[in-house]
């Protein structure tokens, strides 16, 4: 871990978390994490709570995820150097467009040091010359590490600078607003992907969203003010783009070559490169070193010739090379996990729509069964090769039904095979049966759906983590003379078999496992009494009639009673429709009125 994953290169630190970043484009990637234990062991080097491994639910390549779209297309300034793997992976031709203006930028030949001392050093040299004539200057770097260590040289050489990395990439927008001014300084880890243009001179419209409330004058005076740096800076030269060192990649170099000239304005790029650096220390061995010092090299000197660039750039196609064929082996790994992801989602996607997997159950229930039985009693064997008692054991584990089957075939002689398979079925099926009548039939469609829902996609999680462990090993079988590819076709379509195959089995498992509540008689009376009371009191009306006047007053001559006046029985008066014995009772528990309420009457 300590060799591989460096702070500041690979991730960065925020608050309690490890945050990866893109080697690409310098930009941190929230929700990423390394599987097999490797963020947890970052997580413990940097002294950091460790948390759980993240579980997989669903994973594609990005190239398969592109393929799902029917229409491809792109635009960028750099593809040219991609077109094969474009051709390869997508089949997708690549056009040169001729630029709108003439490039006016001057792209140097790299400079070699021997000691990244020596270059860094040329660095800030070079800063000084262009900020003295009022030029704008970007300094690239490949890693938070180094943008940081040239920061550190720019603040003990006293020049003003901002650095834009994965650590303040939240004042991305701000930083590249005024990259253009006259001699700003700007460092930024890997420009590529940004997709910002560094206007020259600055950019007056965020100056102008800086104020509250513009009024014309002030937009018109900040318009003529940046008009003055733009020419300034046009007249100095433009962008100076400075390169730390190279990427494994001409496509990364060419994007941030690429921020200084644009549209037809003027500019630069050099490259400083040493052989300490990570390419070179690759590809450039000792004996280039020695050479360099047999043609007496000093300290601080350089070589520049057109001959060690083209030979760098050499190198970086090895690289790239490499990384392709990397994509493109996983890619074909990914391509058979691709075909089992587009038979589940399929499977997923018509359960989902689906109202009623009723038919679907049935044809599980007999899949499971057969291949239970099977186990048990082969097909087309004699009787004396049947495992009867396994075969009952298997029965109440899968189905939890317990069946005689050994006193059938003792009582009956001609219960063979087929007719004992049938037999079985029936039983499995009326215990079932008893659930849907006590459940509901309504009730149990939607707990099949969910539960059907919820074993397809634990099962697919696992097959996933299956999956990933087969094709980290898959390459040790090159050793035993076997071609990995085939190995894991073969090894892969074995597992996929079993996912199905356990996604029936586990279904119908737990559905003929899962017991319905049965209420005690007399709970069950008391809460149908108290329903009863309560539907009663909203189907009851009483009517009293309002005494007369006279009545009022004779009331009042007439001496009352003594005692309580006799309750006079008010009989319901029934407002709604006669319920039928077999009609579903309007309480809503789904049975008849007869088995419900209606017992009651």
């Amino acid at each position: 871990i300590r060799d591989r994953f460096h702070r500041n290169v690979e991730y960065i630190v925020q608050g309690d978390q490890i945050l990866l970043i893109d080697e690409h484009t310098g930009r941190t990637m929230p929700g990423r994490r390394l599987s097999e234990g490797l963020h947890q062991a970052i997580e413990a080097k940097e002294g950091l709570p460790i948390q759980a491994e993240s579980q997989t639910l669903a994973s594609t390549t990005f190239q398969n995820y592109f393929r799902l779209y029917n229409k491809l297309a792109g635009m960028t300034g750099t593809a040219d150097t991609e077109a094969f793997e474009f051709r390869q992976i997508y089949g997708l031709d690549v056009v040169v467009i001729p630029t709108h203006r003439p490039i006016a930028r001057k792209d140097f030949n790299d400079l070699v040091y021997l000691t990244q001392e020596e270059k860094y050093a040329a660095i800030i040299t070079d800063i000084k010359q262009c900020q003295a004539l009022g030029r704008p200057i970007l300094v690239g770097t490949a890693s938070i590490e180094s943008s940081e260590y040239v920061s550190k040289l720019l603040q003990e050489a006293g020049i003003e600078h901002k650095v834009l990395n994965a650590k303040y990439h939240e004042k991305e927008a701000e930083i590249i607003a005024q990259a253009g001014a006259p001699g700003s300084v700007t460092i930024a880890t890997n420009m590529a992907g940004r997709g910002t243009d560094i206007l020259l001179g600055g950019n007056w419209e965020v100056e102008v969203a800086a104020l509250e409330n513009p009024t014309e004058e002030q937009i018109a005076q900040i318009k003529a003010e940046w008009q003055k740096r733009h020419q300034q800076v046009i007249e100095a030269g433009g962008l100076h783009v400075i390169a730390s060192e190279r990427h494994e990649s001409r496509r990364i170099d060419n994007q941030l070559r690429g921020r200084a000239g644009r549209q037809g304005d003027p500019g630069s790029s050099r490259f400083y490169l040493s052989l300490e650096d990570n390419l070179m220390r690759i590809f450039a061995s000792d004996r280039v070193k020695n050479f360099m010092k047999a043609l007496g090299m000093q300290s601080g000197e350089a070589i520049e010739h057109r001959m060690v660039t083209n030979a760098i750039e050499k190198a970086q196609r090895k690289v790239e090379g490499r990384n392709f064929d990397i994509r493109k082996q996983l890619l074909e790994f990914d391509d058979v996990a691709n075909e089992q992801r587009k038979v589940i989602y399929h499977m997923r996607n018509t359960l989902l729509s689906a109202e009623d997997v009723g038919e679907t159950i049935k044809e599980f229930r007999e899949e499971t069964l057969s291949a239970t039985i099977n186990q048990h009693i082969p097909p087309q064997s004699l009787p004396e090769q049947w495992d009867i008692e396994g075969l009952e054991a298997a029965l109440y584990s899968d189905f939890a039904v317990r069946l005689p089957i050994q006193q059938w075939l003792d009582e009956d002689d001609k219960l063979y095979e087929e007719t004992l398979r049938s037999k079985i079925l029936e039983q499995i099926v009326a215990a079932y049966y008893e659930k849907e009548e006590l459940a509901g039939a309504e009730a149990l469609r939607a707990f099949e759906k969910q539960m059907l829902l919820r074993v397809l996609d634990d099962l697919w999680k696992d097959h996933l983590s299956t999956m990933d462990h087969l094709r980290h090993g898959i390459h040790l079988r090159g050793y035993a003379q076997k071609n990995p590819k085939q190995e894991y076709k073969r090894e892969s379509f074995t597992l996929f078999q079993e996912l199905l195959d356990s996604i029936k089995r586990d279904t119908i498992r737990v559905l003929s496992h899962v017991q319905v509540r049965r209420e005690d008689p007399a709970e069950e009376e008391a809460r149908l009494r108290r329903e009863a009371e309560e539907l009663a009191k909203r189907m009851q009306f009483q009517h009293a009639e309002a005494p007369s006047m006279e009545q009022a007053v004779a009331g009042e001559e007439e001496e009352l009673p003594e005692g309580p006046a006799p309750v006079v029985p008010l009989e319901p008066v029934r407002n709604e429709q006669k319920i039928g014995r077999n009609e579903p009772c309007p309480c809503g528990s789904g049975k008849k009125y007869k088995h419900c309420h209606g017992q009651l009457d």
